[in-house]
């Protein structure tokens, strides 16, 4: 986003404009599937006292405000008008049709438990029909899917989606969050996604090979005046075209892919090497994953677009221009297995091969052991309720200060901007916004 509008951000926020999380907050998830299903799950069961929101930064997380005498460290939500959990009403969109409680017991990512206390709530979330197209993920056979005959189609029912939606439910404000599948890679192509008339036009001529299907979801989120975050490393929303959409309905956007595992642990090690001026010869990772996002991922042509997403993360940290001794030959390779055994409980082990004082090698291992959904589900609370805060702070088109919560962050790459991968430089920018919309000074100073 130009300089000028983060400029005029900052004057609105220490004027205190933003407006109160007022009303019912609906969140329409892309996708019903463990990711999805796990964060609707702990929301009910955090609502009935019968759970923690923990790992979720907008729940727990404290920012210091002021300096010296002044200073003090407050929850976000008494810095910024967040909306409350109790607010909230979902929806979700699934190429397959069972409910919401009998997608959480089949993905077997939670106990009964955990569960059984919020069935009613879950069954009642019944999926839309999705806009899909199976080329674009292979490995997924659901028929639950709209019969829209072109890509515009598929726009006008998900408009007509949202709409009812938001009526049904009597929801003040919508925020849609793709936590679907990965699809196959489309690169940005100046023909077609580098200006909105463009984009349009390959809408309205069907244009399948340019146009996917997470794209219509992110035009009908925005044209209906909802934030859009896009959780896969999908191109969606970032490409020019959607940068112009988002401005001219002033609507916030964000992406790309949750940054949960591997790629958490890789943004927080690696400032560590380039900080303590080590060098770097190489990074090998790879993770196995069993469930339905392992099952798309075992299809080549979505691997390549996760692929590029998690190889971007390190050359932004370690950079070969700054520091051609450290970093002038860096083996970087990115693995993912699909293992059905794990289901969601996947492991990413990282070898890093290191040199130090007059060029001596030596190594470090990393195996994390993690639970995928566990990770991502607070990623899906914080990063919808911000980007409702961040509409009704009046901010619109790429919302940089997201990038804590994301594996490949959108950048201007069309200026030569770079993406900020530094977890603690995400940080800081992360809680500068969250001053700045509560009307206090942005500052760099450690806590």
């Amino acid at each position: 986003m130009p300089f000028y509008n983060e400029l005029k951000y900052c004057i609105e926020m220490k004027q205190g404009k933003v407006a109160p999380a007022e009303g019912k907050l609906g969140i329409m998830v892309v996708g019903c599937g463990a990711v999805a299903t796990t964060f609707m799950t702990g929301v009910f069961m955090t609502r009935k006292g019968l759970a923690k929101p923990i790992g979720s930064m907008t729940q727990y997380d404290k920012i210091r405000v002021g300096k010296g005498t002044d200073k003090k460290y407050l929850h976000y939500k008494d810095i910024v008008p967040l909306a409350d959990l109790n607010d909230i009403v979902f929806g979700t969109w699934d190429v397959y049709p069972q409910n919401a409680y009998q997608a959480a017991v089949y993905a077997e990512v939670l106990k009964a438990k955990d569960i059984e206390p919020v069935r009613d709530e879950l069954e009642a979330i019944k999926p839309m029909k999705a806009a899909f197209d199976k080329n674009y993920a292979k490995r997924l056979d659901g028929d639950n899917v709209k019969d829209c005959k072109t890509r515009w189609d598929m726009v006008v029912e998900l408009k007509k989606d949202i709409q009812n939606f938001k009526k049904a439910n009597n929801c003040s404000r919508i925020v849609v969050i793709w936590a679907a599948s990965t699809e196959i890679y489309v690169p940005y192509d100046e023909r077609y996604h580098k200006n909105l008339a463009q984009f349009e036009e390959a809408f309205k001529s069907d244009d399948r090979e340019h146009i996917a299907p997470s794209m219509c979801y992110a035009y009908a989120a925005l044209t209906e005046g909802c934030p859009f975050i896009m959780g896969a490393p999908n191109t969606t929303v970032d490409i020019p075209a959607m940068w112009e959409l988002s401005e001219q309905t002033r609507m916030p956007i964000s992406g790309k892919d949750f940054k949960t595992g591997q790629t958490l642990v890789k943004s927080g090690f690696a400032p560590i090497i380039k900080t303590r001026s080590l060098g770097l010869a190489g990074w090998f990772s790879t993770n196995i994953l069993g469930n339905r996002d392992g099952l798309v991922l075992d299809e080549p042509a979505n691997f390549h677009t996760k692929e590029v997403s998690k190889l971007s993360t390190l050359e932004t940290i370690c950079k070969a221009e700054e520091q051609p001794d450290l970093y002038g030959n860096i083996y970087h390779k990115v693995r993912i297995n699909y293992y059905p055994p794990r289901n969601d409980d996947k492991e990413g082990w990282d070898n890093i091969d290191i040199f130090g004082w007059m060029g001596y090698p030596m190594q470090i291992k990393i195996n994390f052991l993690c639970r995928d959904s566990i990770l991502a589900a607070p990623l899906l609370l914080d990063l919808t309720l911000l980007s409702d805060l961040a509409a009704r702070a009046g901010r619109y088109g790429i919302q940089r200060f997201l990038s804590f919560f994301l594996k490949s962050p959108m950048h201007d790459y069309t200026k030569g901007e770079e993406a900020v991968n530094n977890l603690f430089e995400q940080y800081t920018m992360l809680k500068n916004a969250i001053r700045e919309m509560g009307g206090y000074e942005a500052d760099e100073e450690i806590d």
